[in-house]
């Protein structure tokens, strides 16, 4: 790097004469070198004042202020007192000129007229000396910065390891509670797999299913827990706004915790306002949003507990409250709830604890809504109220009619072929359309799906993605392209279902996009919705 070019030197030339100032002006000129010249002891102090000088040349014998004068103030001011002197005198001065001269501060006398190389031999001393200063200064505070850097990036890098060893622990610990939270439901899965194998009786084997449902619907969450943690961090999740009202995400995400709360035996409460307060928000994330909270004061608070929800309007936004009397968060832990992969604790006698996500989930999908999240705990086994403050829809919508006329989907046979690789979750998805009074056939290939749409001619199809050689889209724009089966709704059915993939599925012609495990009220939702069709 190329350094920076070192200030110029200034000497000072003190003489009350101007040709003797032109003169000493022409002998010392040379590059680098600044020339100040005065005509009197007062002009000198005051480009003293404004200029560090390396050299004084000062002449002794002035009018006003003699040179002798001008050195002793020189010496009496901390700014100039260092300043080497060389002082010009038309003769000899005797011992005591000589001794006072000295005593004031100079460094040398010369006699007039001068001798030209003897001057300048003695400026360029000076000159050599200050540059020598000149440049000890800028290594000094080269290295000062230089230290300086070396600290911040040994202090960032301090940080920085610190930060790779927390996120390493966290990562640590997030594996094995997967581990755990996944074991979990599987023993009573492989349990109940072995009761409906020797169960005599039709009671013992609907406990069995309901119980296998409930631990199948405890997996799928933590899986989509993951799914949306992953795409949210990777910018993948897309919004779909639109105006609804604060009291309905409230009821969706209170239906959708309510098993949880209701198996802690807790009480809840609702507050809302008499006014209706609408956001301009994506009601799946909102409700997931609340629902959350809510499994999570349910899961942490004792059994016999108190949940309450409240909702109020707050200058412009809308403000969903979330209270329990729970295990409360350590004053500490406050700042950290809201971390990636971070639990309050290892609470041994509080079942399915969860990953460390949620919270985090929570905290993305609110500050995507424009809106923010925070906590309050009084401590430990004090409870904790959780508070979502969301801005409220600049407009007031006209308030929209109930919608209560969608019909049920039952009464209405449809053909329908579900194309899965998987056999089991072909003839189990088949089976149950069936119980519901559909007509249905199977099918775990491309080939095989073309072929028995040819034969059956389905007014539903039920379409797996990753199918073996011909994949799911592929199957679709062929569907797409016969004319006896243009009509046919097309359903993907997959496990991936970020905005991409429904972007994909969409342009290959499916009708909707189900992700797998499709829950039986989503199965039940999109019939519904197709009752109104044409048959």
């Amino acid at each position: 790097m190329t350094r920076p070019a070192l200030a110029p030197v200034h000497f000072l030339l003190v003489d009350d004469l101007e040709e003797n100032l032109i003169a000493l002006e022409a002998l010392l000129r040379r590059d680098g070198l600044v020339l100040l010249t005065a005509r009197s002891g007062p002009e000198a102090l005051e480009l003293l004042l404004k200029h560090e000088v390396a050299l004084a040349l000062v002449d002794v014998q002035m009018p006003e202020m003699d040179g002798f004068e001008l050195a002793e103030l020189m010496r009496g001011t901390e700014r100039t007192r260092r300043v080497p002197i060389i002082f010009l005198t038309a003769g000899n001065p005797d011992q005591s000129r000589r001794f006072r001269g000295y005593e004031a501060g100079a460094v040398d006398f010369l006699n007039k007229p001068i001798e030209p190389h003897t001057l300048r031999s003695k400026a360029d001393v000076f000159f050599e000396l200050w540059r020598e200063r000149q440049e000890v200064a800028r290594q000094r505070d080269e290295l000062k910065a230089a230290t300086a850097e070396n600290a911040r990036l040994l202090e960032e890098t301090r940080r920085t390891a610190d930060a790779l060893r927390e996120a390493d622990r966290r990562k640590d610990e997030f594996l094995a509670t997967l581990a755990h939270e996944l074991r979990n439901p599987l023993a009573p899965i492989r349990n109940g797999l072995q009761i409906l194998s020797l169960a005599q009786s039709a009671d013992t084997a609907a406990r069995a299913r309901a119980m296998m449902e409930r631990q199948l619907g405890h997996m799928v969450r933590l899986v989509d827990d993951l799914l949306d943690i992953s795409r949210v961090t990777s910018g993948k999740v897309r919004l779909r706004p639109e105006l609804i009202e604060v009291r309905t995400a409230v009821e969706a995400a209170i239906e959708a915790s309510r098993p949880a709360i209701e198996a802690g035996q807790h009480t809840l409460t609702v507050h809302t306002p008499n006014e209706q307060l609408w956001l301009q928000a994506d009601p799946t994330r909102l409700a997931q949003v609340i629902g959350n909270l809510l499994t999570n004061a349910a899961k942490y608070t004792p059994d016999g507990g108190r949940i309450n929800v409240s909702v109020e309007h707050d200058n412009g936004y809308a403000v969903v409250r979330v209270k329990d009397t729970g295990l409360g968060i350590p004053a500490d832990m406050l700042p950290r709830v809201f971390d990636l992969f971070t639990q309050v604790g290892k609470h041994l006698d509080r079942a399915q604890g969860g990953l460390g996500i949620g919270l985090a989930l929570v905290k993305r999908l609110v500050e995507m809504h424009g809106g923010e999240v925070t906590v309050e705990s009084p401590g430990p086994d004090r409870g904790s109220t959780f508070s979502v403050r969301m801005p409220l829809a600049p407009d007031a919508p006209v308030i929209p009619l109930s919608s209560n006329s969608i019909r049920t989907a039952r009464g209405k046979s449809r053909r329908v072929l579900v194309v899965d690789d998987n056999a089991d979750a072909a003839e189990s998805l088949s089976e149950l359309l069936a119980l519901s009074g559909h007509k249905t056939e199977t099918a775990q290939s491309g080939p095989e799906a073309l072929s028995a749409a040819a034969r059956f001619h389905p007014e539903l199809v039920f379409l797996d993605i990753g199918l073996p050689g011909m994949n799911g889209y592929e199957v679709a724009r062929t569907l797409r392209a016969d004319p006896s089966s243009t009509k046919a709704v097309l359903v993907a059915l997959t496990g991936w279902g970020s905005e991409e993939d429904r972007r994909r599925s969409a342009e290959a012609g499916f009708d909707f996009h189900l992700t797998k495990p499709v829950e039986t009220g989503q199965l039940e939702g999109l019939l519904a919705k197709l009752a109104n069709g044409p048959a």
